[in-house]
């Protein structure tokens, strides 16, 4: 090693270093919250002004905030800061706990097979199919109606998603519902294990109470979630690409080009 690689390397130590503490104080204003510099500092085991700079770090990155305290519960002098994450920085979180769930379902698929990560997801899927039948049923027997209902329920636990008519391009022919969702809150999971969109499709189809085809699905690297809803049977022909409109394009290439 040369003498002006060791300054380097010292400096990349000191930044995974001090990249894993931030996370630790982030993960303690998750759970404690809030929660000041002092206090953080002293279950971590270093400095107030250490803390207070990864405090500031967080806040320059729009992960935390400070938590205004009620006035009644005031002393006298300047209150201590406390802080609290913001809906980014549970968002954040929310994607460390992603690289659990990934990595113990890969463990499951290697210690016990792939068939016990498939029972899984469908065993996930059912707990908001169960919630949403009730619901969707009362929409009617329409898929047109229940479709809508859907994308409704599935908005209110954060899916983003939308449901509109879908027509060949001369608008001669509404052939069904396109089912949009423009988030997964298991993206990462369901980008390592189909199982997981494969069960939401069938999902879809028994509660819509026809055969629903994915198009299109943010796992595999698309800005959106397609499900083409039929509103009666239809052959191959009538789902090429050509006789879809479809303000959704699924693909990168095609997304570049518009």
């Amino acid at each position: 090693m040369t003498g002006d690689q060791t300054p380097q390397r010292s400096r990349t130590v000191e930044a995974v270093r001090d990249s894993g503490t931030r996370g630790r104080v982030q993960q303690f204003v998750s759970e404690h919250g809030p929660i000041t510099a002092a206090a953080i500092a002293e279950r971590l085991g270093v400095t107030t002004t250490a803390v207070r700079r990864h405090l500031d770090a967080l806040t320059d990155a729009g992960l935390i905030e400070e938590h205004a305290s009620a006035p009644a519960m005031r002393g006298r002098g300047r209150p201590a800061r406390a802080f609290v994450l913001t809906t980014a920085g549970h968002q954040a979180l929310d994607s460390s706990y992603d690289d659990v769930a990934t990595s113990a379902l890969r463990y499951l698929s290697e210690q016990v097979g792939e068939h016990a990560v498939e029972a899984f997801a469908h065993q996930h899927v059912a707990s908001f199919e169960d919630r949403y039948r009730a619901r969707v049923e009362a929409a009617g027997d329409t898929p047109e109606a229940r479709s809508r209902v859907l994308a409704e329920a599935l908005t209110r636990d954060g899916y983003a998603a939308s449901s509109r008519p879908l027509t060949l391009a001369d608008g001669s022919t509404t052939l069904g519902v396109q089912l949009c969702q423009g988030h997964c809150p298991v993206q990462q999971v369901a980008s390592a294990f189909p199982q997981f969109c494969e069960a939401e499709q069938q999902a879809f189809s028994r509660l819509l109470g026809v055969h629903v085809q994915r198009l299109a699905t943010l796992a595999h690297g698309e800005h959106v979630c397609t499900t083409f809803v039929p509103l009666s049977a239809l052959t191959s022909d009538a789902l090429t690409n050509d006789a879809l409109t479809d303000d959704h394009p699924t693909h990168p290439d095609e997304r570049s080009e518009r």
